[in-house]
């Protein structure tokens, strides 16, 4: 039996502060034709790319938690980071402006080539967002400790001006800065329950859900609300950057977090968080072969759009981990599209270079 039920869970969730920015619930429905094209298992998509904040995607979800949070400690600027072509940052900027909020995003390079005014940067500029941009590296991911320096030194501008800033984390989702709670990973708590209504309610119950995993609050999330909703749904995180040693020590930190703050016993462990780093091909943002065929893959044969950075290849790895015989064809598989479809465009280049090149 589940340790909890729906009702308790959201009863726990409805408890904290929060503002609307989703619209909710997300679609689910089953990929009736790649299903059958990979004969098994059966695969269906939680279309979190469609929640309506901006283009969409995961990050509007935690938001709503981390903007009430910033609303109750009277911020008038936020200040977070990432790549320069973040979804995060984006959908941070997005929000921050509905509420009268300044948003100042520090985008570090991952790439060798100067950042062009496409894809999600392109919206950032058209939000008026104060974007910084700062050196990292090719297919690095700047790390909290080094990034959280930099945030500082941003935010003494404002203070100097009498503004309250709010320092966030990349995506939402490790303790730290201002956000003193894993508000993000509370967001998918509440996710996997709507989906596990949904799931019911078409006469199913997901053997595992499957999706991309960056920061860690999404998949933290989801294995909380596995753990705490079902018997045996195991959450399984493709990661696009980190190595899964040390990443899954981070997921596991957030999720005991969170299942503190909702006041749950769970008796999370390491064998609940599952992270696969095969598919981080030549580092986080780098398109590859395998990254461009999915993307062709899914859109010719269900009508969905995926992106280069997170959910080609988390979908890349659940097409290969099949193959491998890791699921059953009996299997029922929720694969959660987190968003972030307008990175595509600034990776055309390397996409169509890959789709034109005969195998």
């Amino acid at each position: 039996m589940p340790k909890y039920s729906d009702h308790q869970v959201r009863e726990k969730i409805g408890a904290f502060p929060r503002v609307s920015l989703i619209q909710r619930p997300t679609p689910l429905r089953e990929l009736v034709r790649l299903s059958d094209r990979l004969g098994g298992p059966r695969i269906y998509i939680k279309r979190d790319d469609l929640t309506g904040l901006a283009f969409g995607g995961n990050k509007s979800r935690k938001l709503e938690f981390i903007v009430g949070d910033m609303l109750r400690k009277k911020a008038d600027v936020v200040i977070t980071w990432a790549s320069v072509q973040s979804n995060w940052c984006l959908q941070t900027a997005a929000a921050a402006r509905l509420f009268g909020i300044r948003p100042v995003l520090v985008l570090f390079k991952t790439s060798e080539m100067p950042p062009e005014a496409d894809g999600n940067l392109l919206l950032d500029l058209i939000l008026d967002a104060d974007v910084r941009v700062r050196e990292a590296g090719k297919g690095r991911v700047v790390k909290a400790a080094q990034a959280f320096g930099v945030l500082e030194e941003v935010a003494g501008e404002f203070r100097a001006k009498g503004l309250r800033p709010y320092l966030v984390p990349v995506g939402g989702s490790l303790v730290g800065g201002d956000m003193d709670r894993p508000w993000g990973a509370v967001g998918y708590v509440e996710a996997f329950a709507e989906m596990l209504g949904q799931a019911a309610g078409e006469g199913f119950l997901p053997d595992y859900v499957v999706h991309s995993t960056g920061s860690g609050g999404t998949q933290a999330g989801l294995v909380v609300g596995a753990k705490a909703l079902t018997d045996n749904c195991r959450v399984v995180g493709i990661s696009v950057s980190d190595p899964k040693g040390p990443f899954s020590e981070d997921v596991l930190k957030i999720a005991r977090a969170t299942e503190e703050m909702l006041g749950t016993s769970l008796g999370l462990g390491p064998g609940d968080v599952i992270v696969h780093d095969e598919y981080i091909g030549d580092g986080y943002g780098a398109v590859d072969r395998g990254v461009a065929d999915v993307i062709r893959l899914v859109f010719q044969t269900e009508g969905i759009v995926l992106d280069p950075v997170y959910t080609a290849k988390a979908m890349a790895g659940l097409i290969d981990l099949s193959a491998k015989g890791r699921f059953r064809k009996t299997d029922k598989i929720v694969f959660f599209h987190t968003g972030g479809t307008p990175a595509l465009f600034p990776h055309r280049e390397a996409i169509l270079e890959f789709l034109n090149k005969k195998a």
